[in-house]
């Protein structure tokens, strides 16, 4: 199946910019090779670099010679991250965005039009970034990672809430590796540093009563910010706040998509006890934990005992009754 068409996606003769630079660092490259080589005119080589720049690529301009990038740059652009992807099936159809409005929101108009398994959509900034919940998540230009994976999984949606578990343990497995941070588990989707969320994932799905269309998984990390809104300063945190360290978005981005990969397919290989075991080994909410639930109805506390066969989270609640939470939100309790 080819590409979808899609409006706003990032020029593929700008990701060939990217490429050209990265692979040519610290070589003085002429406005004419450039030009001829991505098959544009010299001034919107000009223009283009200068769009990159306002997204903190630092490119030198040499008059009369032509350009020259100082590092290879951190643009989570289709050619750079598929250098670092190998053998994922999720590199095969990559759509990129410098703005778009909810990454999850493109997905899953994707999946309406049949994008295959494994799409992957990602943006710089996102204008309306969503939340679980109906929240709203706070994209930051080019210092997040906002992405949305499009699946078709074969299994009943009543499996559902164990692809968000999936991916959080991808993501927490990618950003140890990277960071050497240990990051918590909140069931069902937020990965924490201490007590601070540092990332979200939201789970949307198209399907019948008996089986999936379609999963977009969407997936928010804050990595490079220096500071959070100041509303969320208690509860919220990055990856810089807590290190002091600069990382690399595509890095991260391909060590989670290639945990992805393998999570994924081991879920579909040995079931659902492989990913309800690993959750619970690497999640302190996952058994013992005392929680707060608010739901649409009520705000309750107990101790979490366990997760049931569907990935649900079960809650012996302060009443007596031990109950799976179907909806609500979890925060530890005081």
């Amino acid at each position: 199946m080819t590409q979808t068409t899609l409006t706003g996606t990032t020029d593929r003769r700008i990701d060939r910019l990217l490429a050209l630079l990265a692979d040519n660092a610290m070589i003085v490259i002429s406005g004419a090779k450039i030009a001829r080589e991505i098959g544009v005119t010299r001034s919107t080589v000009w223009r283009w670099i200068e769009k990159l720049r306002a997204l903190g690529v630092k490119v030198k301009g040499h008059p009369r010679s032509g350009y020259q990038i100082e590092k290879v740059p951190d643009v989570l652009a289709p050619t750079l991250l598929r250098k670092r992807l190998h053998q994922s099936s999720f590199g095969k159809h990559i759509y990129h965005f410098f703005k778009t409005d909810s990454t999850n929101s493109v997905a899953m108009r994707l999946g309406e039009q049949g994008e295959p398994h494994g799409a992957l959509v990602i943006a710089e900034e996102q204008m309306a970034g969503r939340g679980r919940a109906g929240h709203i998540w706070h994209s930051e230009k080019t210092n997040g990672i906002y992405m949305t994976v499009l699946l078709r999984p074969a299994i009943s949606p009543q499996q559902a809430p164990l692809i968000t578990l999936v991916a959080g343990l991808a993501t927490r497995d990618a950003i140890e590796e990277q960071t050497g941070l240990v990051p918590d588990l909140r069931w069902p989707n937020d990965l924490l540093i201490g007590r601070k969320k540092f990332c979200g994932i939201l789970t949307e799905m198209n399907a019948e009563q008996d089986r999936i269309h379609f999963v977009a998984i969407g997936i928010g990390i804050n990595v490079n910010h220096e500071r959070v809104p100041e509303v969320l300063s208690g509860i919220a945190t990055s990856l810089r706040i807590e290190t002091g360290r600069i990382y690399s978005r595509v890095e991260i981005v391909a060590r989670l998509l290639r945990h992805l990969d393998s999570y994924y397919n081991r879920f579909l290989s040995e079931g659902a006890e492989a990913i309800i075991a690993r959750f619970s080994e690497v999640s302190s909410f996952a058994r013992g934990k005392r929680v707060r639930i608010a739901t649409l109805t009520e705000t309750y506390t107990g101790t979490t005992a366990g997760l049931e066969s569907g990935g649900m989270l079960r809650v012996r609640r302060d009443d007596g009754r031990t109950l799976p939470v179907i909806a609500g939100t979890v925060t530890e309790a005081d």
